[in-house]
């Protein structure tokens, strides 16, 4: 199954230093049989894009705790594909939502999904609100809709060092 997995830049580094990806609490974002119920039309790849997006804005959940912590923290929404067969599905937390058992290994990962500079002021704005959004707050969620018109710039698992290095 391809999951997506939220990380941050730090969780890149991370995945550089031990060669695999520990997602937060094993959670991930996948096209489940659920996500696919709930949508009326849209085939495999639009919904993986859905599932893609979740895992986005999961991503701003953890940069929002590492620039409350050091705001000089690169301001990038970070996703991570992978394919992996080891997944529970998590209905009641969300229709995308799966646990991964364990560590996902560097040769499982199929491709890193990274906001370019450009959306960075943007990226910083929704990591202040997401909480706000997802209680419902109207303004927040103009906010994460402005990030969310940057689209996540795909670059191959290999690529990975170079990218961290021109940051």
């Amino acid at each position: 199954m391809r999951i997506y997995v939220p990380t941050t830049v730090a969780g890149l580094r991370r995945l550089l230093d031990t060669e695999q990806l520990q997602p937060l609490s094993g959670t991930a974002f996948a096209l489940t049989p659920r996500l696919r119920e709930s949508y009326a039309s849209g085939d495999d790849e639009e919904l993986e894009y859905v599932a893609m997006s979740e895992a986005a804005r999961a991503s701003l959940r953890l940069l929002a705790a590492e620039l409350a912590e050091d705001p000089e923290t690169p301001p990038r929404r970070v996703v991570v594909s992978a394919d992996v067969e080891d997944v529970t599905l998590r209905p009641d937390l969300d229709d995308a939502v799966v646990r991964v058992a364990g560590p996902v290994p560097m040769a499982k990962l199929a491709a890193v999904h990274m906001d370019l500079a450009e959306a960075a002021d943007a990226v910083r704005a929704a990591a202040a609100v997401v909480d706000a959004a997802d209680l419902g707050d109207h303004d927040a969620e103009f906010t994460l809709g402005d990030v969310e018109d940057h689209e996540l710039a795909w670059y191959g698992v290999q690529e990975l060092p170079f990218v961290l290095e021109l940051m």
